[in-house]
């Protein structure tokens, strides 16, 4: 029985599994950072540089067809007269000015296409680099270049830049400002002018690289859209700010002006639409002329591109193309990692286009060392396709046959060439593969409810109607592995980037989940639709739209207490006024409980400023506050007491509760309390820094101890005896009366000191304000169990006085264990909690609010695998925690069964609120996936929807884990040890 319940539960997660890799596949994009840099040895790498230094503006969102001259039609009414300079001097300076439509990659965010911009790669939202967790940039950049040639930057403008470029620029001349609040035009600008032309007019030059970087045009577009008014009086100022810079440029200098994306009709970006992915360029010289000849360059290198709303087809380039063109003109290496080509016409010096040859030379040389590195890396692999068109374009562009233009091209074009083939492995989403894995998790959460379904109305024939639908589920998922390989063998010319493993790990667990779904159809009744789980359905359904994906933690609470409504009116119409003070009191204290962990936030930048950081002591001082430091050694020894109290209410604290907790839980609980009591002292010098080396050793030993002592102490304590119950007998005369202490929460007592075991390993790795609220998460949980064993015992006498033989509620041998199967709606608290409790704890769906202080709990320094386990323990133990007390709803306050085997209704009830814990989440995992891939063109896609969907899919992936733990391990073990018991029990009863 054992066995098959498991492999229910591990055919859903594998589902799970499936689904999660298959959209992953398609949705989030990702690549191999190197780590190498461009070095001049030997051989040239490089060109003499025209200019002596560079002013590089970016005017953030700005679009091509903001400087495209009088264009017909205009898509909007400020098109006509803005920029007026780089037109008026690439009309009168030809061979000074140059403007392009550049075309950004996807994603159209700031941060991605500062990476373009800086290394000529594609990047992507998640970019497997060698530096984990930080977001500063490893790979060889033009600001790299600049320091290696002992070069100074100079920078002013949008903070973004500091996160991905922290050492690079020079301290007096690094002026940077918060970018998120798109509220404020002008600040940024505003503060960019006040830095920049005092620079521009210092006669001493003491820059060699100047970045500006402009807001203001992006966020008049988030704000008001492109065709308000706002945008012609910004897009005016820039027009003024760029005629100063012109005027005090020297002849050394260069100027390059850009948008690094562009905007959609709406003013949003992140996309991959035209009007995203087109963005201005203006390169201009004051002094020595880009390109030296009146003879164009030769048609084969350039390409046009009529913009939409225009007629006359205008000169586009990539954008990355900037950067291998820069470098060379002031002397640099063209960066390792770029895959971006010279721009023609600034390297024209001649006619026989010598010059530009050199140029071309260096740029595919790079190309070709970088794609050679790439291709003996472990993600080499992903060049397979395309290596061999690679090969014979790099050996026809070194041929010794050809000269002259077609010299030209064959070099530009392997540039192209190797661009595309990347550009096809990173910078492209895979919708075949987003709605396989969009059906297969959709499929998922329907097989899983039919699954619940029909699990609960078997009842005590569980074991035999689960044994059926298993060998149809296993037959059903090879003959779709079968369909799939033979599905791939005819398709794969129509299925870009789907290889055989894709087919199989969709068909196989699609055919399963259908042939559940066949084989045990729920049943749909008004009775079923009247219960549908509207909480549920809503919480799904907000990951629609932005602003509830970021408000969720303002959310949750809202439906935590809106699911033990039900359970209130269910007490209102309670037999006796014992049940009904039982179901308010602990509903209160769940409420209360709730409300106080709502109290602890942190703050996502999207929720300013309407959000307070109260989960450390301020917004800029991430230590406890004060009141966590006060209740932190309090808590160490009530939460323990607690537990033992609701254990007494059905004398459950005997047997292993009396030594457990007070010997086990007690002092870890401390320790973990004490280790960040330590950690903050030492942070703040509170006993001066002579005491940081002894705080540093102390509370590293004290963590350990304290992990060691609950997980090795108590684990074996608990596993050896685990039941929290005493025998007595007596022998009154001829007959011997036994009496079990303990006896009416046989299974939940036990189970509950094996989750304790979890409890406090996550405790530990917790901050104090976070253990706060773990221990108000750890009541609620407990005191939602004895809300919901009173409404049962409310369903059960209702039933019994509506049935024919009232009297046996009068006989609670024969009744015990004989109660409700667990319902869905029973699970959606406890699921809840457990979202609660992770943004209570300090945490966002976000990357900047991952706690690496937990990172060094157990060691000093970043030690594999201790310190990733303890900051996955911080980040993701509040969801594993609640889903691994999922089987409590199933155990608590259940009595043994009277002349039956003790353990066989507990088994399948605790499957069935594994199923049902497992089913919400994966529920929301569809919703995040869902939207993710809607709106993967939404201006805040890769800000708000693609991290909301990574949580959902480690949120699953915890929970899986957790109630197989809590199923195949903690319940099996307490139903087996209750049946020995209670057949030892019976031995003695029966003895002479």
């Amino acid at each position: 029985m054992f066995s098959k319940r498991l492999a229910l539960l591990l055919g859903v997660f594998f589902v799970h599994l499936a689904g999660i890799y298959l959209f992953t596949g398609g949705f989030l994009l990702t690549r191999l950072s190197l780590s190498e840099s461009s070095y001049c040895s030997t051989q040239p790498c490089t060109l003499p540089p025209t200019h002596k230094r560079a002013v590089f503006l970016i005017i953030d969102a700005l679009r091509f067809d903001f400087v495209t001259p009088n264009p017909p039609n205009p898509p909007s009414q400020f098109h006509h007269n803005v920029l007026k300079l780089p037109r008026e001097l690439t009309a009168a300076h030809p061979k000074n000015s140059f403007l392009y439509n550049a075309y950004a990659d996807p994603p159209t965010t700031t941060l991605q296409r500062i990476k373009g911009l800086t290394t000529g790669s594609l990047p992507t939202f998640v970019d497997i680099g060698n530096n984990f967790g930080a977001s500063s940039i490893a790979e060889d950049s033009i600001l790299k270049q600049l320091g290696i040639a002992g070069k100074r930057a100079a920078f002013m403008g949008d903070d973004t830049w500091m996160s991905v470029f922290p050492d690079s620029f020079e301290a007096n001349m690094t002026f940077p400002y918060d970018s998120f609040n798109v509220e404020d035009l002008h600040t940024v600008d505003e503060g960019v002018i006040t830095h920049l032309f005092p620079l521009l007019e210092d006669k001493t030059k003491p820059f060699e690289f100047l970045i500006g970087h402009f807001l203001g045009v992006d966020h008049v577009g988030h704000r008001v859209g492109p065709d308000h008014p706002s945008m012609k009086a910004k897009l005016e100022q820039m027009n003024d700010v760029l005629t100063r810079v012109v005027d005090l440029l020297d002849d050394d200098t260069l100027l390059v002006v850009l948008g690094d994306h562009g905007m959609d009709r709406t003013g949003d970006h992140g996309g991959d639409g035209v009007l995203e992915t087109s963005s201005a360029l203006w390169i201009y010289s004051k002094g020595p002329a880009l390109t030296q000849t009146s003879i164009p360059a030769p048609s084969g290198l350039l390409n046009y591109k009529t913009f939409p709303g225009t007629a006359v087809p205008h000169r586009s380039i990539q954008q990355i193309d900037i950067l291998p063109t820069l470098s060379l003109l002031l002397g640099l290496p063209i960066p390792y990692n770029n895959l971006g080509t010279v721009i023609p016409e600034i390297f024209w010096k001649d006619r026989h286009g010598k010059h530009l040859e050199q140029a071309l030379e260096l740029n595919a040389a790079q190309i070709n060392r970088y794609l050679n590195t790439y291709r003996s890396s472990a993600s080499g692999g992903e060049l397979d396709d395309a290596w061999e068109t690679l090969q014979n374009s790099w050996s026809a562009s070194q041929s010794k046959m050809v000269s002259g233009e077609s010299k030209l091209v064959l070099l530009s074009n392997y540039n192209r060439v190797a661009l595309a083939a990347c550009r096809q492995m990173w910078a492209q989403f895979n919708p075949v593969l987003m709605s396989f894995g969009l059906a297969l998790l959709g499929m998922g959460v329907c097989a899983a409810w039919s699954a619940y379904s029909g699990f609960s109305q078997a009842k005590s024939a569980w074991d035999a109607w689960l044994g059926t639908q298993l060998n149809r589920c296993i037959r059903g998922a090879a003959g779709g592995a079968i369909l799939g390989l033979l599905g791939y063998l005819g398709l794969q010319s129509y299925m870009p980037g789907i290889d055989a493993l894709d087919c199989i790990l969709f068909s196989a667990p699609l055919a399963s989940c259908i042939t559940l779904i066949i084989s045990s159809p729920p049943q749909i009744t008004l009775r079923t639709l009247k219960s549908t789980p509207v909480i549920l359905v809503l919480h799904t359904l907000a990951f629609l739209s932005n602003s509830f994906t970021f408000w969720e933690d303002r959310i949750v609470p809202f439906l935590l207490v809106t699911s033990i409504i039900p359970h209130i009116l269910t007490g209102l119409t309670a037999q006796t006024s014992r049940l009904r003070y039982r179901i308010f009191g602990f509903s209160v204290l769940f409420a209360v409980c709730v409300r106080l962990v709502s109290i602890s936030t942190v703050c996502r930048e999207e929720q300013q400023p309407y959000c307070h950081v109260t989960f450390y002591a301020s917004s800029s001082l991430p230590s406890p506050p004060f009141i966590a430091l006060i209740l932190s050694l309090p808590l160490g020894i009530g939460l323990p007491w607690s537990i033992r109290r609701f254990l007494k209410i059905s004398r459950s604290d005997a047997g292993l509760a009396k030594s457990f907790l007070p010997m086990i839980l007690t002092p870890s609980l401390l320790g973990g309390a004490g280790y960040w009591i330590m950690e903050w002292a030492d942070s703040a010098s509170i006993l001066g820094d002579e005491w940081s080396s002894i705080l540093r050793v102390g509370r590293t030993w004290l963590a350990r101890s304290s992990i060691g002592w609950v997980a090795i102490a108590g684990g074996t304590l608990w596993w050896l005896v685990p039941l929290c119950l005493d025998i007595e007998v007596k022998n009154e005369g001829e007959k011997r009366q036994v009496t079990v202490i303990g006896f009416a929460n046989a299974f939940g007592s036990p189970y509950l000191l094996f989750w304790s075991i979890f409890f406090s390993v996550v405790y530990i790795t917790t901050q104090l304000a976070g253990q706060v609220v773990l221990a108000l998460t750890a009541i609620a949980a407990i005191a939602y169990l004895e809300v919901l064993d009173s409404v049962r015992d409310v369903k059960s006498m209702e039933a019994v006085f509506a049935s024919a033989t009232p009297s046996t509620i009068l006989d609670p041998a024969a009744s015990a264990g004989d109660s409700q199967p667990v319902q869905f709606t029973d699970v959606i608290p406890i699921a809840l909690l457990g979202i609660h409790a992770f943004y209570g704890t300090g945490h966002q769906a976000t990357i900047s609010s991952i706690q690496w202080k937990s990172a060094f709990v157990l060691t000093a320094t970043v030690t594999y695998p201790f310190a990733p386990l303890t900051v996955i323990l911080n980040s993701f133990g509040p969801i594993f925690i609640m889903a691994l007390a999922a089987p409590l709803l199933a155990l608590w306050n259940r009595a043994p069964a009277a002349g039956t085997d003790p353990a066989i209704v507990v088994k399948g009830d605790s499957t069935l609120a594994a199923l049902g814990i497992m089913t919400y989440y994966s529920t929301l995992l569809l919703g995040t996936a869902f939207s993710a891939a809607i709106l993967r063109r939404h201006l805040m896609v890769w800000k708000v929807f693609a991290p909301r969907f990574m949580l959902g899919a480690i949120d699953v992936l915890v929970v899986d884990l957790a109630v197989l733990i809590g199923v195949g391990l903690g319940a099996e073990r307490v139903a087996t040890k209750v049946t020995a018991m209670f057949k030892g029990v019976t031995a003695a009863v029966n003895a002479p």
